[in-house]
């Protein structure tokens, strides 16, 4: 059977060259955006033309259980899920309105729960599968101004080591990705001075590519079963 890989947010960032990487391997995408289809949509035909494979895209709000229930109905058994959808939010906590904090927790973290409750039992029943969960190095050393954004990466890897023990017996691995300082849009609050700043404190002495992260990703979907509920850091050495 032809390999498949759900990627959230897929329409840019991290998330658009996980689709590029997986494409070249021949996998079947099935990609998801919150807001900007039209991007997706391009992003769909590029692909297709370009690598000759199947390319599905949805507006689907992965926060939003309702909504994530219904692109399953829509999605057959699946190889691989790639949880990339993401977003940040800089601020003081004090600043931050009670529905600020729910929506980055909603797409952080629940949008997680929603997908994997709806992947998980075409993955047992076929005793196999690949859950792999983008995070950030801040879920695990915190980040002042982003609290809401570290405890929601926080909670990403707790949950995947937690199903990973869940899954191990079915065959099913779960593994994340934690991220360092990546050269995304998110890093669009930042003032060059500041990410000049941040770089200083990295060995490498830059910001990692989406790409890197995508090749990442790819090789943790053919890695082998023994590996699981693990965080795996891609940082340029700063951890």
């Amino acid at each position: 059977m032809k390999k498949n890989v759900l990627i959230t947010g897929a329409s840019r960032g991290i998330g658009r060259a996980i689709a590029f990487s997986f494409a070249t391997r021949g996998y079947d995408l099935y990609l998801t955006c919150k807001s900007n289809i039209s991007l997706l949509e391009k992003l769909k035909k590029e692909l297709e033309d370009t690598y000759r494979i199947s390319c599905k895209v949805y507006q689907c709000d992965c926060g939003d259980y309702s909504q994530v229930r219904q692109l399953f109905t829509l999605l057959p058994p699946l190889t691989v899920l790639i949880n990339n959808a993401g977003i940040s939010y800089i601020g003081l906590l004090t600043d931050m309105e009670p529905e600020d904090w729910q929506q980055v927790i909603n797409t952080n973290l629940n949008s997680l729960f929603y997908t994997c409750k709806l992947a998980v039992p075409s993955m047992v029943s076929a005793k196999q599968g690949r859950i792999i969960n983008i995070s950030s190095v801040w879920g695990e050393h915190g980040s002042s101004m982003e609290v809401a954004y570290s405890a929601s990466k926080g909670g990403v890897n707790a949950f995947t080591k937690a199903l990973a023990k869940e899954l191990g017996p079915s065959n099913i691995t779960v593994n994340a990705i934690s991220c360092g300082l990546i050269d995304t849009d998110m890093n669009q609050d930042f003032t060059r001075e500041e990410l000049d700043s941040i770089i200083s404190d990295i060995p490498c002495d830059r910001m990692g590519s989406t790409k890197e992260v995508a090749e990442l990703c790819l090789m943790l979907a053919d890695s082998p079963s023994y590996l699981t509920g693990q965080i795996i850091t891609i940082d340029g050495g700063w951890c």
